[in-house]
């Protein structure tokens, strides 16, 4: 279990790492252009496609067992790590708060967003 725990926190870093830097072209040069919706739907593609790719490397890397509790375990952790990192990050460098957070995930473009993250989250449990 503890391998799972390490793996969903390598996970998490790496592609949250890759989310932020293409969350600030996103946000700089594609939404003016297209959008927030139009813009989620052109990242969300190449970071899941990233996500997939680096789920397979972290599993092998750190010999994550192919039994269902393990797998799970890997994509809470990683899910639950980003959510809690999200929410920081809208708090402390948006100024947001929680309940805006929240709301957030209801439009178009957050709920778009909302089911890559879950989809990240479930890879561990897709990958062989």
């Amino acid at each position: 279990m503890l391998t799972a725990l390490k793996a969903g926190l390598i996970y998490f870093g790496i592609v949250f790492a890759a989310a932020f830097a293409f969350g600030m072209v996103r946000v700089l040069y594609v939404i003016p252009r297209i959008g927030e919706t139009g813009a989620v739907l052109i990242e969300l593609p190449l970071l899941l496609v990233l996500s997939w790719w680096v789920c397979g490397r972290v599993l092998r890397r750190y010999a994550v067992p192919q039994r269902a509790g393990h797998r799970a375990l890997m994509g809470w952790v990683s899910f639950t790590l980003l959510i809690v990192a999200e929410l920081a990050l809208a708090r402390f460098a948006f100024g947001r708060p929680p309940a805006e957070f929240l709301d957030a995930l209801a439009t178009p473009s957050g709920a778009i967003g909302l089911v890559g993250q879950i989809t990240f989250a479930q890879f561990p449990l897709m990958r062989s």
